[in-house]
């Protein structure tokens, strides 16, 4: 979900373009699972690295002793979350109560993402696409 589809919603129902005492569910325009969103990111810093399923009670065991660092990498809270999918419903959809009724066109993850990551390939911004 890109933060510019986030603040044009809030300001189309600021401006009265939302039913009041209505939630709105944003999404994006694609449903992708978290390992998708890894393999994408990976990618698009052009790194490999393996991915191994981790089973929510250990990830839970981890994040127990995790949590206590300054910047913790997981925290029980965040596996929890982890637990459920966070997709736009049907009857969110079916009720018009998403970012295409408000009538915003969701920008694709391809749009912007790879403005924020370039900075992580190994070469950085330096480097040009098919030139090694």
């Amino acid at each position: 979900m890109f933060v510019g589809d986030v603040a044009e919603a809030i300001a189309r129902a600021v401006d009265g373009n939302a039913r009041a005492g209505t939630t709105y569910e944003l999404g994006g325009p694609e449903v992708r699972t978290f390992k998708q969103l890894m393999e994408y990111v990976l990618a698009t810093v052009e790194r490999k690295r393996m991915l191994v399923p981790l089973p929510f009670a250990l990830a839970k065991f981890q994040a127990m002793f995790l949590q206590y660092l300054p910047k913790p990498p997981l925290t029980p809270d965040q596996v929890e979350l982890l637990k459920v999918d966070n997709v736009v419903s049907e009857a969110a959809s079916r009720d018009r109560r998403t970012l295409k009724g408000l009538g915003i066109d969701a920008t694709a993850m391809e749009t912007v993402v790879p403005t924020y990551l370039w900075r992580f390939r190994k070469t950085g911004q330096f480097k040009v696409r098919g030139i090694a």
